[in-house]
């Protein structure tokens, strides 16, 4: 998955071409990327602490797993072959909306991403790749909400600039699933 060719897009979401990951990120190049929530029957979400060694934001907590969709592969698939491969989880995902974000990193990296929110409930262990996840753990929304004001430097961008429709699509995502 990780030598695959990222979607570009244009502003509507409208796949314009292909590119490698590291020149897209470093060109700031609007791309498409996923991000997911896995929620427990208690309604805590999964959150991973990203691994040492991350091309970017290393050692800071975000959403269960995140990636980019490829080039003629259904994202659906790589939505779950991802959660997979970085939390050794298989769970049924649902998308719940999309937005558009953009930062700079430090390192001169900058993700600048449409970004497809997918929601899903497992309480099954993660069994998590080292490689990806230095550490995981569940927290409710309103504790993580208070802890991102509180500390927003121990979070990525996207987790924080998401957290408002989160909170919002949780609502109405635990009327609509059974367990929650």
């Amino acid at each position: 998955m990780k030598d695959g060719q990222l979607i570009l897009v244009d502003p509507n979401d409208v796949p314009i071409g292909t590119g490698e990951k590291l020149p897209v990120h470093q060109g700031g190049l609007l791309h498409r990327a996923f991000s997911v929530f896995i929620f427990n029957k208690n309604g805590e979400l999964l959150l991973q602490q990203r691994a040492i060694g991350k091309y970017h934001s290393e050692k800071l907590w975000t959403n269960t797993c995140c990636s980019h969709p490829l080039h003629n592969i259904p994202m659906e698939q790589t939505v779950e072959s991802r959660l997979m491969e970085e939390m050794g989880l298989r769970c049924n995902t649902h998308f719940r909306f999309k937005f558009t974000y953009k930062n700079d990193f430090e390192d001169g990296l900058v993700e600048h991403e449409v970004d497809h929110v997918f929601f899903g409930i497992s309480d099954e262990k993660p069994q998590p790749n080292k490689e990806e996840v230095m550490d995981w753990k569940y927290i409710s929304l309103n504790e993580l909400q208070k802890d991102i004001e509180l500390r927003p430097w121990i979070y990525t961008s996207w987790l924080s600039i998401s957290m408002p429709d989160i909170c919002a699509s949780y609502e109405d995502f635990k009327i609509t699933h059974d367990g929650i």
